[in-house]
């Protein structure tokens, strides 16, 4: 069974809905059987990439809402990732593009190493002083090295806008199709979607439901027709 996973390593109900499913999936009998892919999906996305601020400025003037309310707001987030086990810096983050990260991210799922990657840029977006947004193309560098990419690999990336751009939209396009307006959206074997941030129950509950509905595979026609087996290739009699 394939789940992919609609995300954006702004997005901090990303970053707490991966560690409630991950929890669901960990805990699923047939979790060896289950193929996680990431997907990407921009918040942001008409944010040049130099443009850089405050996240409390920025939820303060994309949701009228006063820097209190802001920062409230993400006490309740930091409460919500301790309870998952997860750190998360409620004061002092910053916000910016993310375009680079996806592409990193498709250059990650081709090398075999994704899953580790979207981690550590959650981490170091979320929980690291450091910032993932104002110290330039190295710092991406650094945080792929860590997830098992190579480094030049990684800067050629990087210094090409192109590369992996088309993926990347093509995941956002893919998401729309899906009717998928906002994210965490996890999507089992193109059959069910679960939006937001949802409860490890609930991502159990679907894993279950979906397992159980897989459909098995039909023959057309086991008309006796000439095939090869453990046994050999059966030889036609004159």
């Amino acid at each position: 069974m394939r789940v992919e996973i609609w995300s954006d390593i702004a997005c901090p109900w990303c970053y707490v809905g991966k560690a409630r499913f991950e929890k669901a999936l960990g805990a699923f009998p047939h979790r060896d059987e289950v193929e996680v892919v990431h997907r990407s999906f921009e918040l942001d996305p008409h944010r040049a990439k130099g443009d850089v601020q405050p996240v409390l400025t920025m939820l303060s003037k994309k949701y009228g809402m006063s820097e209190a309310q802001a920062q409230a707001g993400e006490n309740n987030l930091g409460a919500q990732a301790a309870a998952e086990g997860l750190d998360y810096r409620t004061t002092g983050r910053d916000h910016g593009n993310t375009f680079d990260m996806h592409r990193l991210l498709h250059l990650a799922k081709e090398r075999g190493r994704q899953d580790e990657l979207i981690q550590i840029l959650y981490r170091a977006n979320f929980a690291e002083e450091r910032s993932v947004f104002s110290e330039g193309d190295e710092r991406l560098v650094e945080l792929a090295v860590e997830a098992g990419l190579d480094a030049e690999e990684a800067r050629e990336v990087l210094a090409d806008p192109t590369a992996y751009a088309d993926a990347v939209r093509a995941d956002e396009r893919e998401a729309a199709e899906l009717g998928a307006n906002g994210v965490p959206f996890f999507v089992l074997d193109r059959t069910y979607g679960v939006s937001g941030a949802q409860p490890a129950e609930v991502f159990t509950q679907a894993l279950t439901q979906a397992w159980g509905e897989r459909s098995p595979l039909r023959l057309v026609d086991d008309g006796g027709a000439e095939a090869c087996g453990p046994d050999g290739c059966a030889v036609p009699q004159n």
